[in-house]
């Protein structure tokens, strides 16, 4: 998984459940970033969202779950 393909799937599914456009979703999530595996053997990947309180917080509880299922990105 690449940290653009992670990008896709939030956007996605952030459109399907909770409306507005790919654009603002996009704005919202920010870059991903990514650390070296060395250091950060259980998850390397990151994302400071911003926007409101909830669109915050949608966006934090989908990144746990997709956390789970992709928690190594490669560059």
């Amino acid at each position: 998984m690449t940290a653009d393909r992670l990008t896709d799937l939030l956007v996605a599914r952030l459109v399907r459940d909770h409306g507005r456009s790919k654009h603002h979703w996009r704005k919202a999530i920010g870059p991903v970033r990514i650390y070296s595996r060395a250091t950060h053997s259980h998850c390397n990947w990151a994302i400071n969202p911003t926007g409101s309180a909830q669109e915050i917080a949608l966006i934090e509880t989908l990144m746990d779950d997709l956390r789970m299922r992709h928690p190594l990105l490669t560059a």
